[in-house]
């Protein structure tokens, strides 16, 4: 009796594993989209897939023209795609996606407020779209309506100032923008004025006040880039492309305060030759940060102390390409995808969880000028 029920099991589970074993190996499948940083005939987005469990990254297919979109964004919703059209006089753009083929259509483009938008983010609610203009020096919302196209200009707010490198730092920058995990602030890095800017967000219109006090500032000559949380809400972490230096900062939710604890470089000790930093991330655990060097070509790893947010070096990785630009780590958290934007193409690394440490896999994939790259589970 035992060994027929025992065999009746084996057959009751041998039926579950081959009913969903087709959803398991769709769950591992990915789309990538890439954005190509330059404008022209069969520019634009392309996409590729990506597996989860392999690593395996295919070649990016051409799939939708568009001018220069540089750093863009997917809704929570896995439909629709907001994008920043660096071209003059600067614009964003929103498209419809495909779940079917992950292929996109454009709903609209608006006027970003300012010249080369550089960064696009959503507010917690995707209620509206929040844009950092470059060269404008400036920043903007925008709402987005319910058929998910953008709508009209809630805010917009013009920096002033300037900083002591001659030649990056004569006017504002605005190089990002996000919003806090409560959806009540926003914080904009400046690179031309060495500022972190904090304003007052309200979600039920859109509108933005300078905080009091309005901004942090950072060591002159530092060139503030991309500003980024850490899970648990109380450390703020900024990447300054100038100066090679990642800043931690104590952030009071309250008051919308930033205070500086610590500064680390981002280069190997020793290195002399010339570099900027790009892109900054946090691994999903909250264990481990990420910064780009373009110039020294490289990923940085930092070990992140869970009581005080100081930051450990743990390696420095090459990029495996020139100018690496934007990475992104994938739902899962065990894969990072680079862009290299002077050797057009992309690579994918392995986690280590526990370590943080990066192991390439595969070999890198051919991506004409990438920018920015961003997941999106196939259906």
């Amino acid at each position: 009796m035992n060994a027929k029920r025992k065999l009746t099991a084996y057959f009751i589970l041998l039926l579950l594993a081959v009913a969903f074993a087709p959803l398991a190996a769709n769950a591992a499948d990915m789309y990538v989209y890439f954005g190509t940083h330059r404008s022209g005939p069969g520019i634009g987005f392309s996409l590729a897939h990506f597996d989860t469990e392999t690593g395996a990254l295919t070649k990016p297919q051409f799939i939708m023209e568009a001018v220069e979109p540089a750093f863009f964004v997917i809704h929570p919703d896995g439909k629709h795609l907001y994008t920043c059209n660096s071209a003059q006089p600067g614009s964003v753009s929103a498209y419809e996606i495909d779940p079917k083929t992950g292929r996109l259509t454009l709903l609209n483009q608006k006027p970003a407020g300012g010249a080369d938008p550089s960064y696009i983010a959503l507010d917690k609610a995707s209620r509206y779209a929040l844009v950092a203009n470059y060269q404008g020096g400036n920043i903007a919302v925008l709402a987005i309506k319910p058929d998910s196209s953008i709508g009209e200009r809630t805010a917009f707010a013009q920096h002033t100032g300037s900083s002591v490198n001659p030649q990056r730092q004569t006017r504002p920058f605005a190089h990002s923008i996000i919003v806090d995990p409560s959806n009540r602030f926003v914080l904009v890095a400046d690179l031309g004025v060495d500022k972190v800017f904090v304003y007052r967000f309200n979600e039920k219109d859109g509108t933005l006040t300078p905080n009091d006090p309005p901004f942090a500032a950072v060591k002159p000559g530092s060139g503030p880039r991309h500003v980024k949380f850490h899970p648990n809400g109380k450390w703020v972490y900024l990447i300054n492309e100038i100066g090679s230096t990642v800043i931690g900062f104590n952030w009071d939710g309250t008051k919308g305060t930033l205070t500086e604890f610590q500064t680390v470089s981002t280069l190997p000790e020793g290195f002399t030759n010339t570099s900027t930093c790009a892109e900054l991330e946090i691994h999903p655990n909250g264990k481990f940060l990420y910064g780009s060097n373009r110039g020294h070509d490289s990923i940085i790893v930092f070990a992140v102390d869970q009581a005080t947010g100081k930051l450990t070096l743990v390696e420095h990785v090459s990029s495996q390409g020139k100018t690496p630009r934007n990475f992104a780590f994938d739902p899962t958290g065990r894969w990072i995808i680079c862009s290299n934007h002077g050797s057009n193409n992309a690579v994918v690394f392995r986690v280590n969880e526990t370590t943080g440490k990066l192991t390439q896999t595969g070999q890198p994939v051919e991506v004409p000028y990438p920018f920015c790259e961003r997941f999106l589970p196939v259906p």
